[in-house]
């Protein structure tokens, strides 16, 4: 019985070991592909971050439009920018004491309700100031520019379309 037993052991064993052999080839195999993909001499595209302040999406909007209404809307930006800015910076300081209201110790749930009420009336004033300085700009652009701001942010080519 113990030839037999030895033989299945060493059965086993050479199963393991072949087991063993694959894995490894296909690893190396996985890691030459992947440094062969990455060694060409073509360089990787450059992925550009995104600004998402006021300035940076009006910026964007304004690329978009002829180029008389983008200057009509970057100036009405330079106008309002006190405004703008005023209502933003609100904005940050109501933010601001919804984080403190959280961080209190002991909590107050009614006083970060009441910070959570004035940062919902920040960010409608902030909504109000932008929209009114962007209609304001509309009302000095040319038609062309007003639809190409209607039709603003422009598809995607790689969107899918809800269904």
């Amino acid at each position: 019985m113990s030839i037999v037993s030895g033989t299945e052991g060493s059965a086993h064993l050479r199963w393991l070991l072949l087991g063993s052999l694959v894995l490894n080839l296909f690893f190396v195999g996985a890691a030459g592909a992947v440094a062969y993909r990455y060694s060409s001499p073509v360089p990787l595209a450059t992925v550009t971050r995104i600004d998402h302040s006021l300035a940076g999406r009006l910026d964007r909007i304004a690329a978009s439009l002829p180029p008389a209404d983008a200057a009509v809307l970057r100036t009405q930006l330079r106008d309002e920018a006190v405004r703008v800015a005023a209502a933003q910076a609100d904005l940050r300081l109501s933010r601001e004491d919804v984080r403190k209201s959280l961080r209190a110790q002991p909590f107050d749930a009614d006083a970060m309700r009441s910070a959570m009420a004035e940062n919902r009336a920040a960010h409608d004033k902030f909504d109000q100031v932008v929209h009114d300085m962007i209609a304001a700009a509309a009302t000095k652009m040319s038609i062309i520019g007003r639809t190409k701001l209607a039709e603003w942010p422009a598809q995607r080519d790689n969107a899918r379309p809800l269904r």
